[in-house]
């Protein structure tokens, strides 16, 4: 199966789960956990003093940092909601996997860095691109189908400065600094493939219901509505901050 978009059939108004949605979107405003990917205070002072190539410290900060990352889980989740084959979920997470890997290291070592709310709005941004492909709302709109695989390389480099620009906050010693980046993006990935075991394993589930078509659809709008009110948070914390 290709993991091009379809149109969906609207079931009824999901409001149980709008007001879920609600709910965990008035919980991060009012927590300030929508400022995403934010090192407790903890790490960032381990991060700020060690020196020299510390692999098991950086790997767990970097899995940590992943399996916490709801909006890169978001859209991760939105990349592999119809895909079914395991070759093209594997396809898939390794573009994703590639382009946050390139940016995150080359950004970090290069200090290439983007305003840390511009950048999260953006990563926020690909998660109401991805639920809007789902939805077939491309197609619909404007009569094209954009590349698929394309769009996964360029919003995984984007989500990849992301991370580096929280990387480069925290003023990393540069001894041992290459090795302490691979690390950290070891850590990433096997996060990133822990979560992704979790999704496909309730995502199995789901698909196996009868109603899942017409949920499907609910769940994309969802998805969309959380992608919007995050970029939205990361936009206004830009002008407050």
């Amino acid at each position: 199966m290709t993991p091009s978009s379809r149109a969906l059939m609207r079931p009824p108004v999901p409001w149980p789960a709008f007001a879920a949605l609600g709910t965990f979107l008035a919980c991060l405003l009012f927590t300030g956990a929508a400022l995403a990917h934010n090192v407790t205070e903890g790490d960032a002072g381990y991060v700020q003093e060690v020196t020299g190539f510390r692999p098991i410290a950086f790997f767990y900060l970097g899995a940590k940092h992943m399996v916490t990352g709801y909006d890169h889980l978001l859209f991760l989740a939105g990349v592999i909601f119809f895909l079914y084959r395991t070759k093209d979920i594997a396809t898939y997470v390794s573009i994703f996997a590639i382009g946050h890997s390139v940016t995150m290291i080359a950004g970090v070592w290069w200090s290439i860095s983007i305003n840390a709310y511009i950048i999260d709005a953006i990563i926020a941004f690909s998660v109401v691109y991805k639920a809007l492909d789902n939805l077939g709302a491309f197609r619909l709109w404007f009569g094209v189908q954009p590349n698929t695989k394309a769009a996964t390389l360029v919003f995984g480099l984007l989500h990849g400065f992301g991370l580096a620009t929280k990387i480069q906050e925290y003023e990393i010693s540069p001894d041992g600094l290459l090795g302490n980046l691979i690390a950290f993006n070891v850590g990433v990935e096997l996060g990133q493939l822990m979560a992704l075991a979790l999704i496909l394993l309730a995502m199995t589930q789901w698909r196996a219901r009868p109603a899942f078509a017409q949920q499907a659809y609910a769940a994309n709008v969802l998805m969309m509505v959380a992608g919007f009110a995050l970029m939205g948070l990361q936009i206004t914390g830009y002008f407050v901050a």
